[in-house]
């Protein structure tokens, strides 16, 4: 395992302690201990905030900022060259934009995506994805 993105459904159970969310929590343990990089795209960086003070407030919002700090996560930044290679994988294949965001990130950092949401399924012969 050379590093692992995840992406925002990952987080999401993982900060909700949803079903997944322990498999999440266990990668990012391993992870610091083997000195692993663990990253997330600052688009889904976005997408957890923006879903967070929605459902659950400001205050949600603040705390979860915070938390992906104290995990060590970090946050790959959107170059106009991921922009458009994520462009054109939301041509090729039914992602969401910003799945698309995580999934040209894997590709280009060469790291194991971490995910739970089944739109994946169609990309798998692109890059290696950690199933929560």
């Amino acid at each position: 395992m050379s590093s692992l993105l995840f992406d925002s459904f990952a987080l999401l159970r993982f900060f909700q302690k949803e079903p997944g969310g322990e498999k999440v929590r266990d990668l990012l343990r391993e992870a610091s201990a083997r000195q692993i990089p663990c990253l997330v795209n600052a688009i889904n960086v976005g997408e957890l905030i923006y879903l967070t003070q929605r459902r659950f407030g400001e205050t949600k919002k603040l705390e979860l900022f915070v938390h992906l700090h104290r995990l060590g996560l970090t946050i790959l930044p959107c170059p106009n060259e991921l922009i458009f290679r994520a462009a054109e994988l939301k041509a090729r294949y039914p992602l969401s934009y910003a799945d698309a965001f995580a999934l040209a990130s894997a590709i280009e950092h060469q790291a194991e995506l971490v995910t739970g949401d089944p739109e994946f399924r169609q990309v798998e012969h692109l890059v290696r994805i950690v199933w929560v």
